[in-house]
Protein backbone atom coordinates (compact mmCIF):
# COMPACT_ATOMS: atom_id res chain seq x y z
CA UNK A 1 0.00 0.00 0.00
CA UNK A 2 1.46 3.36 -1.05
CA UNK A 3 2.80 5.78 1.87
CA UNK A 4 0.42 9.14 2.11
CA UNK A 5 3.34 11.81 1.50
CA UNK A 6 4.06 14.16 4.92
CA UNK A 7 2.75 17.40 4.20
CA UNK A 8 3.26 21.14 6.01
CA UNK A 9 0.39 20.38 7.83
CA UNK A 10 1.47 17.11 9.61
CA UNK A 11 4.21 18.92 10.55
CA UNK A 12 2.40 21.52 12.45
CA UNK A 13 0.16 19.07 13.97
CA UNK A 14 3.30 17.01 15.23
CA UNK A 15 5.32 20.30 16.35
CA UNK A 16 1.53 22.37 17.88
CA UNK A 17 2.47 25.25 15.44
CA UNK A 18 0.55 26.90 12.92
CA UNK A 19 1.03 25.63 9.27
CA UNK A 20 2.86 29.67 8.62
CA UNK A 21 5.42 28.98 11.69
CA UNK A 22 6.29 25.84 10.47
CA UNK A 23 6.71 27.69 6.65
CA UNK A 24 8.52 30.05 7.49
CA UNK A 25 10.72 27.81 10.09
CA UNK A 26 11.31 25.15 6.49
CA UNK A 27 12.25 28.27 4.76
CA UNK A 28 15.11 29.68 7.74
CA UNK A 29 13.08 33.29 8.19
CA UNK A 30 14.94 35.34 10.31
CA UNK A 31 12.08 36.03 12.71
CA UNK A 32 11.62 32.49 13.37
CA UNK A 33 14.22 31.65 16.80
CA UNK A 34 16.61 28.92 16.78
CA UNK A 35 14.69 27.03 18.91
CA UNK A 36 11.62 26.61 16.98
CA UNK A 37 13.18 25.79 13.45
CA UNK A 38 15.31 22.81 15.55
CA UNK A 39 11.92 21.97 16.67
CA UNK A 40 10.53 21.96 13.13
CA UNK A 41 13.87 20.17 11.74
CA UNK A 42 13.67 17.39 14.44
CA UNK A 43 9.40 16.80 13.13
CA UNK A 44 10.89 17.00 9.40
CA UNK A 45 13.26 14.19 10.02
CA UNK A 46 10.96 12.05 12.31
CA UNK A 47 7.92 12.13 10.01
CA UNK A 48 10.04 11.81 7.09
CA UNK A 49 8.96 14.73 5.47
CA UNK A 50 9.91 16.08 1.58
CA UNK A 51 10.04 19.65 0.35
CA UNK A 52 7.35 19.66 -3.07
CA UNK A 53 8.98 22.21 -4.85
CA UNK A 54 6.21 21.92 -7.39
CA UNK A 55 3.27 22.62 -5.23
CA UNK A 56 5.28 25.57 -3.54
CA UNK A 57 5.46 26.71 -7.36
CA UNK A 58 1.98 25.98 -7.65
CA UNK A 59 1.08 27.99 -4.85
CA UNK A 60 3.41 30.88 -4.82
CA UNK A 61 3.60 31.28 -8.83
CA UNK A 62 7.46 31.02 -7.99
CA UNK A 63 9.74 28.20 -8.61
CA UNK A 64 13.44 29.58 -8.81
CA UNK A 65 13.56 27.26 -11.77
CA UNK A 66 14.91 28.44 -15.29
CA UNK A 67 14.48 25.14 -17.80
CA UNK A 68 17.79 24.80 -20.45
CA UNK A 69 17.51 22.59 -23.80
CA UNK A 70 20.45 21.23 -25.11
CA UNK A 71 20.68 19.42 -28.29
CA UNK A 72 23.40 16.94 -26.58
CA UNK A 73 24.92 17.08 -23.41
CA UNK A 74 28.10 15.01 -23.97
CA UNK A 75 29.23 17.87 -26.70
CA UNK A 76 32.22 19.70 -24.99
CA UNK A 77 30.89 23.30 -26.09
CA UNK A 78 27.35 22.58 -24.72
CA UNK A 79 28.53 20.76 -21.77
CA UNK A 80 31.09 24.50 -20.95
CA UNK A 81 27.88 26.33 -21.32
CA UNK A 82 25.65 24.25 -19.14
CA UNK A 83 28.14 24.48 -16.00
CA UNK A 84 28.42 28.36 -16.88
CA UNK A 85 24.99 28.65 -16.34
CA UNK A 86 24.29 26.59 -13.76
CA UNK A 87 26.77 28.13 -11.69
CA UNK A 88 25.54 31.45 -12.57
CA UNK A 89 22.02 31.05 -11.68
CA UNK A 90 22.89 29.63 -8.35
CA UNK A 91 24.57 32.38 -7.12
CA UNK A 92 20.71 33.99 -7.35
CA UNK A 93 19.35 30.88 -5.80
CA UNK A 94 18.07 29.78 -9.06
CA UNK A 95 17.98 25.74 -9.77
CA UNK A 96 18.55 24.12 -13.12
CA UNK A 97 16.00 21.76 -15.05
CA UNK A 98 18.47 20.23 -18.24
CA UNK A 99 16.46 18.97 -20.83
CA UNK A 100 18.77 17.28 -24.07
CA UNK A 101 16.67 17.11 -27.56
CA UNK A 102 19.13 14.50 -29.15
CA UNK A 103 18.96 16.73 -32.00
CA UNK A 104 15.22 15.81 -32.47
CA UNK A 105 12.64 18.57 -33.25
CA UNK A 106 10.30 16.44 -32.18
CA UNK A 107 11.59 15.43 -28.65
CA UNK A 108 12.40 19.91 -28.32
CA UNK A 109 8.48 20.66 -28.47
CA UNK A 110 7.64 18.04 -25.68
CA UNK A 111 10.09 19.57 -23.94
CA UNK A 112 9.10 22.76 -23.89
CA UNK A 113 5.46 21.94 -22.85
CA UNK A 114 6.62 19.77 -20.36
CA UNK A 115 9.17 22.81 -18.70
CA UNK A 116 5.89 24.80 -18.91
CA UNK A 117 4.42 22.21 -16.79
CA UNK A 118 6.94 22.36 -14.56
CA UNK A 119 6.31 25.99 -14.24
CA UNK A 120 10.12 27.46 -14.47
CA UNK A 121 10.55 30.72 -14.45
CA UNK A 122 12.38 30.93 -17.87
CA UNK A 123 13.24 29.12 -20.66
CA UNK A 124 17.24 28.66 -22.14
CA UNK A 125 17.48 26.82 -25.31
CA UNK A 126 19.87 25.72 -27.74
CA UNK A 127 18.15 24.41 -31.27
CA UNK A 128 18.01 21.15 -32.41
CA UNK A 129 20.16 21.05 -35.88
CA UNK A 130 17.19 20.05 -37.53
CA UNK A 131 14.75 22.21 -36.29
CA UNK A 132 13.60 24.97 -38.88
CA UNK A 133 9.57 25.45 -37.77
CA UNK A 134 9.80 27.03 -34.63
CA UNK A 135 6.38 27.65 -33.97
CA UNK A 136 6.54 25.65 -30.76
CA UNK A 137 8.09 28.33 -28.98
CA UNK A 138 5.50 30.97 -29.51
CA UNK A 139 4.05 30.23 -26.27
CA UNK A 140 6.60 31.24 -24.42
CA UNK A 141 8.11 34.46 -26.62
CA UNK A 142 4.32 35.54 -26.00
CA UNK A 143 4.03 34.80 -22.81
CA UNK A 144 5.18 36.25 -19.35
CA UNK A 145 8.15 33.66 -19.40
CA UNK A 146 10.86 34.73 -20.84
CA UNK A 147 12.94 32.63 -23.51
CA UNK A 148 16.31 33.25 -24.70
CA UNK A 149 18.00 31.27 -27.61
CA UNK A 150 21.60 30.68 -27.88
CA UNK A 151 24.32 29.37 -30.25
CA UNK A 152 22.20 27.95 -32.16
CA UNK A 153 19.04 30.62 -32.48
CA UNK A 154 16.53 31.07 -34.82
CA UNK A 155 17.43 33.71 -38.06
CA UNK A 156 13.94 34.76 -38.69
CA UNK A 157 12.03 34.54 -35.04
CA UNK A 158 11.96 37.36 -32.93
CA UNK A 159 13.39 36.39 -29.90
CA UNK A 160 15.96 37.13 -27.39
CA UNK A 161 19.99 35.50 -29.10
CA UNK A 162 22.80 35.04 -27.85
CA UNK A 163 25.45 33.57 -30.63
CA UNK A 164 29.04 33.44 -31.26
CA UNK A 165 30.69 34.98 -33.85
CA UNK A 166 30.62 32.39 -36.49
CA UNK A 167 31.21 34.17 -39.52
CA UNK A 168 34.73 35.78 -37.86
CA UNK A 169 35.81 32.43 -36.96
CA UNK A 170 35.39 30.85 -40.43
CA UNK A 171 37.01 33.79 -41.88
CA UNK A 172 40.42 33.58 -39.53
CA UNK A 173 40.50 30.06 -40.11
CA UNK A 174 40.16 30.39 -43.40
CA UNK A 175 42.39 32.87 -44.16
CA UNK A 176 45.09 31.39 -41.94
CA UNK A 177 44.94 28.59 -44.21
CA UNK A 178 45.44 30.73 -47.07
CA UNK A 179 48.49 32.33 -45.56
CA UNK A 180 50.05 28.85 -44.60
CA UNK A 181 50.33 28.37 -48.04
CA UNK A 182 47.08 26.19 -49.08
CA UNK A 183 45.69 26.56 -53.01
CA UNK A 184 42.54 24.17 -52.55
CA UNK A 185 40.57 24.67 -49.31
CA UNK A 186 37.98 22.09 -48.36
CA UNK A 187 35.13 22.86 -46.30
CA UNK A 188 32.93 20.30 -44.30
CA UNK A 189 30.33 21.90 -42.43
CA UNK A 190 26.78 21.02 -40.85
CA UNK A 191 23.18 21.14 -42.01
CA UNK A 192 22.95 25.02 -43.55
CA UNK A 193 19.28 25.26 -42.59
CA UNK A 194 21.47 25.85 -38.76
CA UNK A 195 22.45 28.98 -38.45
CA UNK A 196 25.85 28.76 -37.40
CA UNK A 197 26.79 26.24 -39.84
CA UNK A 198 25.25 29.09 -42.39
CA UNK A 199 27.42 31.79 -41.24
CA UNK A 200 31.08 29.91 -41.21
CA UNK A 201 30.40 28.55 -44.86
CA UNK A 202 29.61 32.47 -45.65
CA UNK A 203 32.92 33.51 -43.48
CA UNK A 204 34.84 30.43 -45.71
CA UNK A 205 33.61 31.98 -48.86
CA UNK A 206 34.47 35.35 -48.20
CA UNK A 207 37.88 34.83 -47.22
CA UNK A 208 38.49 32.85 -50.62
CA UNK A 209 36.80 35.92 -52.30
CA UNK A 210 39.16 38.28 -50.29
CA UNK A 211 42.57 36.90 -51.44
CA UNK A 212 41.10 35.85 -55.25
CA UNK A 213 41.38 32.73 -54.75
CA UNK A 214 37.91 30.60 -56.77
CA UNK A 215 35.72 29.06 -55.02
CA UNK A 216 34.93 25.57 -55.75
CA UNK A 217 31.63 24.01 -54.86
CA UNK A 218 32.94 20.36 -55.43
CA UNK A 219 35.18 21.39 -52.33
CA UNK A 220 32.52 21.77 -49.71
CA UNK A 221 30.37 19.07 -48.07
CA UNK A 222 27.37 19.63 -45.70
CA UNK A 223 25.93 17.09 -42.98
CA UNK A 224 26.08 15.91 -39.67
CA UNK A 225 29.12 16.21 -38.10
CA UNK A 226 30.30 12.95 -36.70
CA UNK A 227 32.82 10.92 -37.25
CA UNK A 228 30.91 8.52 -39.45
CA UNK A 229 30.53 11.04 -41.91
CA UNK A 230 33.82 12.57 -41.37
CA UNK A 231 35.54 9.56 -42.76
CA UNK A 232 32.89 8.99 -45.36
CA UNK A 233 33.49 12.52 -46.85
CA UNK A 234 37.51 12.03 -46.59
CA UNK A 235 36.91 8.90 -48.98
CA UNK A 236 34.91 11.33 -51.18
CA UNK A 237 37.61 13.73 -50.99
CA UNK A 238 40.97 11.79 -51.54
CA UNK A 239 39.61 9.75 -54.23
CA UNK A 240 39.35 13.03 -56.67
CA UNK A 241 41.74 14.44 -58.95
CA UNK A 242 42.48 17.68 -57.37
CA UNK A 243 42.82 16.51 -53.89
CA UNK A 244 42.59 19.86 -51.01
CA UNK A 245 46.07 20.70 -49.14
CA UNK A 246 43.76 22.29 -46.86
CA UNK A 247 40.25 21.42 -44.74
CA UNK A 248 38.35 24.03 -42.46
CA UNK A 249 36.30 21.65 -40.68
CA UNK A 250 33.25 23.54 -38.86
CA UNK A 251 33.88 21.35 -35.40
CA UNK A 252 36.75 19.12 -33.71
CA UNK A 253 35.22 15.58 -34.23
CA UNK A 254 35.35 16.85 -38.06
CA UNK A 255 38.90 17.57 -37.71
CA UNK A 256 40.07 15.19 -35.49
CA UNK A 257 38.44 11.99 -37.90
CA UNK A 258 40.08 13.96 -40.93
CA UNK A 259 43.59 13.56 -39.22
CA UNK A 260 42.53 9.64 -38.48
CA UNK A 261 41.79 9.29 -42.14
CA UNK A 262 45.70 10.94 -42.90
CA UNK A 263 47.28 8.72 -40.56
CA UNK A 264 45.43 5.73 -42.69
CA UNK A 265 46.28 6.60 -46.01
CA UNK A 266 49.86 8.14 -44.94
CA UNK A 267 48.68 11.83 -45.17
CA UNK A 268 51.28 13.78 -43.74
CA UNK A 269 49.98 16.39 -41.77
CA UNK A 270 51.11 19.48 -41.76
CA UNK A 271 53.14 18.73 -44.89
CA UNK A 272 50.37 17.44 -47.63
CA UNK A 273 47.52 18.65 -45.68
CA UNK A 274 46.43 21.37 -43.17
CA UNK A 275 43.52 21.03 -40.82
CA UNK A 276 41.26 23.66 -38.95
CA UNK A 277 38.78 22.57 -37.13
CA UNK A 278 36.21 24.66 -34.61
CA UNK A 279 35.44 24.69 -30.93
CA UNK A 280 38.48 24.08 -28.96
CA UNK A 281 37.67 21.30 -27.21
CA UNK A 282 40.23 20.08 -24.60
CA UNK A 283 40.89 16.66 -27.08
CA UNK A 284 42.25 19.41 -29.62
CA UNK A 285 45.62 20.05 -27.52
CA UNK A 286 46.12 16.27 -26.31
CA UNK A 287 45.55 14.80 -30.10
CA UNK A 288 48.98 14.20 -32.38
CA UNK A 289 49.27 16.25 -34.15
CA UNK A 290 47.85 19.39 -31.78
CA UNK A 291 44.52 20.79 -33.76
CA UNK A 292 44.30 24.22 -34.64
CA UNK A 293 40.56 25.22 -33.69
CA UNK A 294 38.54 28.35 -32.76
CA UNK A 295 38.06 29.11 -29.82
CA UNK A 296 34.06 29.90 -28.84
CA UNK A 297 34.53 30.94 -24.97
CA UNK A 298 31.33 29.19 -23.50
CA UNK A 299 31.59 29.97 -19.92
CA UNK A 300 31.34 33.66 -21.35
CA UNK A 301 28.12 32.57 -23.54
CA UNK A 302 26.67 30.86 -20.29
CA UNK A 303 27.41 33.48 -18.32
CA UNK A 304 25.51 36.13 -20.48
CA UNK A 305 22.67 33.75 -20.81
CA UNK A 306 21.54 33.26 -17.33
CA UNK A 307 22.62 37.33 -16.84
CA UNK A 308 20.31 38.09 -19.39
CA UNK A 309 17.75 35.80 -17.78
CA UNK A 310 17.54 37.19 -14.86
CA UNK A 311 17.42 40.71 -15.88
CA UNK A 312 14.24 39.46 -17.68
CA UNK A 313 12.92 37.82 -14.61
CA UNK A 314 13.98 40.70 -12.68
CA UNK A 315 12.49 43.09 -14.82
CA UNK A 316 15.65 45.02 -15.00
CA UNK A 317 15.45 45.07 -19.07
CA UNK A 318 12.16 45.38 -20.87
CA UNK A 319 11.00 41.60 -21.21
CA UNK A 320 8.68 42.77 -23.62
CA UNK A 321 8.70 43.12 -27.27
CA UNK A 322 12.30 44.94 -27.79
CA UNK A 323 14.22 41.88 -28.40
CA UNK A 324 18.61 41.28 -27.35
CA UNK A 325 20.40 39.83 -29.41
CA UNK A 326 23.99 39.39 -28.10
CA UNK A 327 27.60 38.27 -29.93
CA UNK A 328 30.39 36.83 -27.97
CA UNK A 329 33.80 36.49 -29.19
CA UNK A 330 36.14 34.20 -30.68
CA UNK A 331 39.86 33.77 -31.55
CA UNK A 332 41.63 31.08 -33.34
CA UNK A 333 44.06 29.22 -31.58
CA UNK A 334 46.97 28.07 -33.76
CA UNK A 335 48.70 24.87 -33.60
CA UNK A 336 50.32 21.91 -35.10
CA UNK A 337 47.75 20.47 -37.78
CA UNK A 338 48.28 24.03 -39.82
CA UNK A 339 51.72 24.30 -39.51
CA UNK A 340 52.14 26.68 -37.34
CA UNK A 341 55.99 27.81 -36.53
Amino acid sequence: MKQQQVTIKDIALEVGMSTSTVSRALSDHEHISEETKARVNEAVQKLGYRYNALAAALRNSKSNTIGLIVPRISMFFQAAVITAIQNTLHKYGYSVIICQSNEDPEQEKKLVSLLHASRVEGIIVSCSIKTEDFSHFDDSVGSEIPIIFYDRVPNNYPAHKIKGDEYHGAYLSTVHLIEQGCKHIAHIGGPLSCNQYQERFDGYKDALKKHNMPFDSSMTFFHELNKENAMNTCDLIFKRDQVPDGIFASNDTTALAIIEFAKKNNLAIPGALKIVGYSNDNRTDISYPTVTSVEQFPHEMGEQAANLMMDLIQKRVNPGRSFISLTTPVELVKRASSAVK
